[in-house]
């Protein structure tokens, strides 16, 4: 009996031990996953900054700037968010004065695509090269291009360049995502916050655009349009937010034929269908398109496309009126004339500031000064929804400086 229990009190003894190196062996392997599951995010972090930020792709992570301007050390997704603009005759400056707005606040990486006139190649390599410095910025210049059977068509339609942006689905294959502006774009705010709208489409939807009107009693398309427009008073396309993988796959419903039709099919027959009838041009064919496809269309607040028409007879953009004009939208020219002298304070404050930090921190209090000559003007008396939400982006990028930029 005795030597009976000295059996089984051996055996616990050597069951215990067994555990106990079990455990230790275990925390050993712990241990050393957790330092290994962090190398890989450092060797991207590397590889992201040695190549300033641009690299497409590299790796899992990166380090980068936060949203205040802070150098962040966490790992962030390198995503690229891709900006397309159309320029031609004398748009130079003011494609160059937006591109400093979407730089000065933007966080993620930009890659920017040019279609300009060959003339003003040179001179866009001039001005952005001078740019280099910028670590987030890339750029690509293309010439006019249209489909070689129908070039004089496209180029007849509204302005020599202005239906350019219907074809960058298609020449832009590579691009998943894209936003669209007008030359005379001002942000004022990041990019990456209208970029983010895309996470907000639904899985029918393929663009997003603004109203053309916010006030039925003063709109173009319910009073005078010759075709069918999207919703109650049309969509402006001065600034577009597409993601052309969808636009490239789906098939749009027509009033031209039962069969259903993909982008690149649908556009010629549209123009050949209404070009009697349209007076704003590849616009007037958006709303066509999406008339019947009013399913496909994110529609975002006046905000993001803030344009004279909506100050010009009495403020009529309630989201600007509560958050500030998020993108300032100068079309008929009003950057260049005194007809809206608040629209012109805007676009010189910024093409004359600089990148330099102290530059942009001083913008604000000239700005206003100027802004206050204009309140004699309907757009002018409420200047204040021009730089309420430019006043939090400045102070938001740029109160704690970038150790680099």
């Amino acid at each position: 009996m005795r030597r009976y229990l000295r059996v089984v009190g051996l055996c616990l003894a050597c069951g215990f031990c067994s555990l106990l190196y079990a455990f230790s062996q275990l925390a050993v392997s712990l241990e050393e996953g957790a330092a290994g599951g962090r190398r890989p995010q450092a060797a991207a972090m590397g590889s992201w900054l040695a190549d300033g930020g641009r690299g497409p792709g590299r790796g899992a992570g990166s380090a980068g700037f936060d949203r205040s301007g802070r150098y962040s050390l966490e790992a962030q997704p390198t995503e690229k968010m891709h900006l397309a603009v159309v320029a031609c005759g004398e748009r130079l400056e003011e494609t160059v004065t937006m591109l400093k707005s979407a730089l000065i606040f933007s966080i993620k990486p930009l890659q920017v695509h040019i279609f300009a006139e060959d003339q003003l190649h040179d001179s866009f390599k001039d001005r952005l090269d001078s740019w280099s410095f910028l670590q987030r910025f890339n750029y690509t210049l293309y010439p006019i291009t249209f489909p070689s059977d129908s070039a004089v068509e496209w180029k007849k339609l509204f302005k020599p360049c202005a239906s350019q942006r219907l074809f960058l689905p298609l020449i832009l294959k590579e691009v998943d995502s894209l936003l669209y502006v007008d030359t005379d774009i001002l942000f004022l705010r990041p990019v990456d916050d209208i970029w983010s709208l895309l996470k907000k489409f639904n899985s029918t939807q393929i663009a997003a655009m603004a109203p053309e009107h916010e006030e039925p009693r003063i709109g173009w398309y319910n009073r005078f349009a010759r075709h069918p427009y999207y919703g109650k008073t049309g969509v402006n396309s001065g600034v577009m937010l597409m993601n052309m993988t969808r636009m490239r796959r789906k098939y749009f419903k027509n009033d031209m034929t039962t069969a259903r039709l993909q982008w690149g099919d649908i556009l010629m027959p549209l123009l050949k269908k209404y070009k009697l009838n349209i007076t704003w041009g590849d616009q007037d064919l958006l709303n066509i398109m999406f008339f019947h496809n009013p399913e496909s269309l994110f529609v975002f607040p006046c905000q993001w496309n803030y344009r004279p028409d909506h100050c010009i007879y009495g403020s009529n953009c309630r989201e600007a009126e509560e958050e500030g004009v998020f993108i300032l939208h100068g079309n008929r020219g009003v950057y260049h004339d005194d007809k809206q002298p608040a629209f012109r304070a805007m676009y010189e404050a910024l093409r004359n500031c600089s990148f330099e930090d102290d530059a942009v921190r001083s913008l604000l209090k000239p700005l206003e000064l100027e802004l206050q000559k204009t309140v004699h003007t309907y757009c002018g008396k409420t200047y204040k929804i021009f730089i309420k939400q430019l006043t939090k982006s400045i102070r938001s990028r740029y109160d704690t400086p970038p150790k680099e930029r």
